[in-house]
């Protein structure tokens, strides 16, 4: 058959690498979109904090449950685009989160804060990030695959580069609600976009089972909402004046019911399997080595990572003084060093042994954090963590390279939208956990160094030391000499007392930081002896041994 009259193929060659283009773009936006939201806001804590009436305890529980929200629903995101189409499961998603951020933009306090930020835009990106990973698979050859996957995550560790710096310019110079305002515009560009993507075709007439994903999303809130109150509550046994249950604190009543619960919904997986059923998760594929060794390494990943990204932000702004522009600057090499290794390391090293990366970015973001965790004393200044940061950059960086197609490649290709809700579920469940566990360490450790501070200081009056032990107990809030020396001229303390208590908040301040620091270097550490479970050979490359010898 003869082409069309004005066929040219050069010119529908060129058209189809341009539609090809703007999907990428499309979904890499939407990658970036919702990993910026996790690292915007850090460098800003405090202003935050401040501008709706809360503390930075109340920020780190709105951080935590953003994260918490996405990954109690990522499972049944996923499930839900195979109902209605991965498509319009992405539209659905954009125009929730889109109308989170317009809610977080307005927010004068926690309530709605929490409402926007963490329900709305949760609920949105659980049903965004699956259906990425299944529009990748539905848009692209299988050849291109893993250079699409490869640039998808390349988005998302862009945002996370830049994200200290986009919150540090728009807190400084304008505000911090300006940065939500920005994704509102970005998520009406991506929905103008989105026209051009392909819906990924789904095979047969897929069920949701929801019991199953009542069962995890509930096993996976309970486990984890604990964590960031057991500064106030307590890990084991509850605090005084505390809440408790049975005589222990909620914290670990809420993780053992967690489990509990977690275990019941592997059970009914099984269960319904055994009667032909569609089960919300594909048990069998936890049996793949390789798949649950990816799933590991993001979750040791974005622990450590979103622990980092929570601690040293408070250090720079709280601890030091600095705005939220030169925390962002402070923070930057990281962010070279992250995406000179995601995007550096695929392209001159492509077949690389995928475990030997993670290896070393394990290795390297455990230096870091073990580095400033030794650096840091009352002498100190912004300049100690340059070294740390460039190290755990270079290892967030190798891990974002390789652990995108590990995942991907280690199960067919009708299962890629499974894959993309457990991979962002071990995402988020990492990113919440590391979030909290390093803000209740740091409290509770702030907490008891101050008070055994001031009780040991001869310039602090018994009177005061008691009245600090009943009103403190439940956790002391990371604050600054500046606002802490108004609230002690505001409570009439002489001079002699108000230094004192100040040397001890900055000496307490400190002790929380290293405390949360050696914490997420020991949990960085422990992730290198899961790492044997990635490949050493990359995906669809010729096995070593199956190679011709060179003569």
């Amino acid at each position: 058959m003869a082409p069309a009259p004005g066929y040219h193929p050069h010119v529908a060659e060129a058209r189809v690498k341009q539609t090809t283009g703007l999907v990428l773009l499309t979904l890499a936006s939407g990658q970036f979109l919702m990993t910026l939201d996790s690292s915007v806001m850090n460098v800003s804590i405090a202003t935050v904090a401040e501008d709706v009436g809360t503390t930075v305890t109340g920020i780190q529980t709105a951080i935590t449950l953003y994260t918490l929200v996405m990954a109690m629903l990522m499972i049944p995101g996923g499930k839900v685009g195979s109902l209605i189409g991965r498509k319009r499961a992405f539209s659905i998603g954009c125009v929730i989160y889109g109308a989170g951020s317009l809610t977080t933009a307005l927010a004068q306090n926690l309530t709605v804060l929490i409402i926007g930020w963490s329900l709305l835009e949760g609920i949105g990106a659980a049903l965004i990030l699956p259906a990425i990973v299944a529009l990748v698979a539905g848009n692209f050859p299988p050849a291109g695959r893993p250079r699409a996957y490869g640039l998808v995550m390349a988005a998302g560790a862009i945002a996370v580069a830049v994200g200290p710096l986009i919150g540090g310019i728009a807190t400084t110079y304008f505000s911090w609600r300006w940065v939500f305002v920005g994704e509102v515009l970005i998520v009406l560009a991506i929905l103008v976009l989105a026209r051009r993507v392909q819906d990924a075709p789904v095979e047969g007439r897929p069920h949701l089972d929801l019991v199953g994903a009542v069962l995890s999303a509930t096993g996976l809130g309970l486990a984890v909402f604990g964590v960031p109150r057991s500064s106030v509550w307590g890990w084991v046994l509850p605090k005084p004046g505390g809440p408790e249950i049975l005589g222990l604190s909620p914290t670990i009543v809420l993780i053992f019911g967690g489990l509990l619960v977690l275990w019941l919904f592997t059970a009914w997986e099984r269960h319904v399997e055994k009667r032909g059923g569609e089960p919300l998760v594909q048990l069998s594929m936890f049996e793949n080595r390789q798949f649950t060794g990816g799933l590991l390494m993001f979750f040791f990943q974005f622990l450590v990572q979103a622990g980092l990204f929570f601690t040293i932000p408070l250090y720079l702004s709280v601890a030091l003084g600095l705005s939220a522009i030169d925390t962002g600057i402070r923070i930057m090499p990281l962010s070279i060093t992250l995406l000179i290794a995601a995007a550096g390391i695929p392209r001159f090293f492509p077949n690389v042994s995928p475990r030997l990366v993670v290896q070393g970015g394990l290795l390297a973001m455990f230096v870091g954090t073990l580095s400033l965790f030794l650096s840091i004393d009352a002498d100190a200044g912004a300049e100690i963590v340059t070294v740390p940061l460039l190290l755990a950059g270079l290892g967030i960086g190798a891990l974002a390279s390789q652990l995108g197609s590990v995942t991907v490649s280690a199960v067919p290709d009708e299962q890629s939208p499974e894959v993309g809700g457990l991979q962002n579920t071990a995402t988020n469940l990492g990113a919440s956990i590391g979030t909290a566990l390093a803000g209740s360490l740091l409290i509770a450790a702030l907490t008891g160094s101050f008070l055994t501070g001031i009780e040991q200081n001869p310039d602090v009056p018994s009177e005061v030391t008691a009245q600090a032990n009943v009103e403190l107990a439940d956790g002391i809030p990371f604050i600054s000499d500046a606002d802490l020396e108004t609230a002690l001229e505001e409570a009439g303390a002489s001079a002699e007392v108000a230094r004192a208590v100040l040397d001890e908040n900055e000496q307490a301040r400190l002790d929380g930081l290293r405390i949360a620091l050696a914490a997420l270097a020991l949990i960085a550490l422990i992730g290198l002896f899961f790492a044997s479970r990635i490949p050493t050979e990359q995906p669809g490359a010729t096995p070593r041994r199956a190679r011709p010898q060179q003569v």
